[in-house]
């Protein structure tokens, strides 16, 4: 069990490096569109060899006729855009972990919105006080984190980033939804997974090719080289839903949510710290640490009540 607890932490561990990785892929498209479009070709790619491997029929002719092509087949990938491109955009303005703890409470503010009122033919459950406290725990640790931040970019602006982590943060329980609605229609979630990356990534090309005129590449820029590491960002995302599914049936959906949210929690305090991948130096304090356990104990009270 602590085996595979570790594993999830391993897991959600992904996300905040993904979003660095993107970030440095920036450096090289010159768009953060450009840079989703990569990452969702990559990731498209990897699910695709996958599905291809597991189940073939699925790409034939005769499964597509029969199937009926609803709104969950495309709004998935669509709101995987919105939460990628929105990540890219906030890590170098507030740093990978408040980047991080913003999208994870606009997380946790959807779903209760979701189990309470049964959006997307989702299950009703009935709203607790106590995720009301969980709520106001994450809400202050967030403010208190932030309360004193330093660096370029100005506290009312800083603010107004987190409001759109809040905002982009709400994409994906809203995309699990959608996917798991697909899921029963395609009878897989990993091909759900690969529908929702395919589409993201048609839309996304469309999207540079309109607003960015293209997706090129620059190879060279001053001493820095594009590498193959930097189109890693769609890898992780494709290892992170496969890592969920199969942690999903040992530990539940809790305990998987707890672990893997608490992976990327501490591997955005990591980033931070050391200013890995470039970023901004932010060092762990006590500041931070206090916003951390009540960002925790915020997320634990949101899903065991």
């Amino acid at each position: 069990m602590y085996i595979l607890i570790i594993l999830g932490i391993i897991a959600g561990m992904m996300i905040p490096m993904q979003t660095a990785v993107n970030n440095r892929l920036t450096l090289f498209t010159k768009a953060v569109l450009r840079t989703s479009f990569y990452s969702f070709l990559s990731g498209s790619i990897i699910l695709f060899i996958i599905n291809f491997i597991m189940d073939p029929g699925k790409f034939t002719l005769s499964f597509f006729a029969s199937q009926s092509f609803s709104y969950v087949w495309f709004a998935g990938g669509i709101l995987g855009v919105i939460f990628l491109t929105g990540n890219i955009i906030l890590l170098p303005r507030i740093g990978a972990a408040l980047t991080v703890i913003a999208a994870v409470t606009g997380q946790m503010i959807i779903g209760i919105l979701i189990d309470t009122f049964g959006w997307f033919d989702a299950d009703v459950k009935e709203l607790h006080m106590m995720h009301l406290v969980g709520v106001l725990l994450l809400i202050a640790g967030i403010i208190y984190m932030n309360a004193k931040k330093k660096g370029n970019v100005a506290k009312g602006h800083s603010r107004l980033w987190i409001l759109l982590g809040l905002g982009t943060g709400m994409m994906p329980p809203m995309q699990t939804a959608i996917n798991s609605g697909l899921r029963y229609e395609v009878n897989s979630f990993i091909y759900a997974a690969f529908i929702s990356f395919l589409v993201g990534t048609i839309v996304l090309f469309i999207l540079a090719m309109v607003i960015n005129k293209g997706i090129k590449l620059t190879f060279h820029v001053g001493e820095f080289k594009l590498k193959t590491w930097h189109f890693a960002g769609g890898l992780l995302g494709a290892a992170y839903i496969a890592s969920n599914i199969s942690l999903m049936p040992y530990l539940g959906v809790t305990l998987t949510m707890m672990s893997t949210i608490l992976g990327q929690i501490v591997m955005g305090l990591i980033i931070d710290h050391f200013g890995m991948f470039n970023l901004p130096k932010y060092p762990i304090d006590q500041r931070r640490i206090i916003a951390v356990v009540m960002i925790i104990s915020g997320i634990a009270l949101l899903n065991f009540f």
